[in-house]
């Protein structure tokens, strides 16, 4: 485990090839950022959530997920494809520090509906800092969430588009923090820096357990410009401008059509529920 006070340095993510972050830039659709500004952070991730989809295919196409970062940067360049948290925070993170910033890695557990809290490494966050020295909230992949970064230090309410949001402390002597939107909690964060190897078992659980969401169907989704695009096993929901479209698609011909035509993901064949609901 990385020790209080590690960062980016420490944290096992070495600058990227110049090829590697053009790579990554062109995937995204993004300019390299004249510096390590807010306005070029908040453009990073906006472009992110729209060209990356979240998505759980490989654990349904029997593929191993390797929290590595060329295996990270091969998924996304060189597959054309997305991921979780893990490898998407995972990946961003390796973009953002070779572009200036300095970048640490959160470990957070997602909360329930019911008020209980997942696994241990269950979500991958990260802590962001600036040229100023200002530190953000930086999230690409908890699917539906903030679509720009939101300040760290910032206790009060931050108006995105994807709602409202509030990072607040969760009480208790370890300095935790509840990231709230539109007044529920979503995930509790710690704040003491983690390292990517750190979340090897959390990936591996929710690639694994019957117990996850993520073994019991293949879930595809993506921001778009006027609303969200989610493919949840066969049936595709489609919002846009307010509206929200729902259908069952008929065959696999027409679900493997709709990952290239929304996502842009040409998968040699149809996931298959690894833990199927009962």
């Amino acid at each position: 485990m990385a020790g209080a006070g590690a960062g980016c340095e420490t944290a096992g993510m070495e600058e990227l090839p110049v090829t590697r972050v053009d790579a990554y830039l062109r995937r995204i659709g993004a300019a390299r950022p004249g510096s390590a500004s807010a306005a070029a952070l908040r453009d990073l991730h906006l472009r992110h959530l729209r060209t990356v989809p979240f998505e759980s295919l490989s654990i349904h196409l029997g593929q191993e997920i390797v929290l590595e970062g060329e295996a990270l940067l091969d998924k996304l360049l060189r597959g054309g494809r997305g991921g979780f948290c893990y490898e998407l925070n995972g990946a961003f993170a390796l973009l953002l520090r070779s572009l200036g910033y300095r970048v640490e890695m959160l470990q957070a557990r997602v909360h329930s509906a019911d008020g209980g809290q997942g696994v241990p490494y269950d979500h991958l966050a990260l802590r962001v800092e600036c040229e100023d020295g200002r530190p953000w909230l930086v999230d690409v992949g908890f699917g539906d969430h903030s679509h720009f970064p939101l300040a760290f230090d910032e206790r009060g309410e931050q108006t995105d588009p994807g709602g409202v949001f509030r990072i607040v402390p969760a009480g208790g002597p370890e300095g935790d923090l509840d990231v709230l939107q539109d007044g529920v909690p979503r995930y509790r964060m710690e704040t003491r820096p983690r390292v990517l190897s750190d979340f090897v078992t959390g990936a591996w659980w929710h690639s694994t357990s019957p117990a996850s969401g993520f073994t019991r169907k293949p879930v595809c989704s993506v921001l778009t410009e006027s609303g969200r695009t989610t493919l949840s096993d066969r049936v595709l929901t489609v919002t846009a401008d307010g509206t929200r479209t729902e259908r069952t698609l008929a065959d696999d011909a027409e679900v493997l059509a709709a990952y290239r035509t929304h996502f842009g993901i040409d998968l040699p064949r149809v996931p298959v529920p690894l833990h199927p609901r009962p």
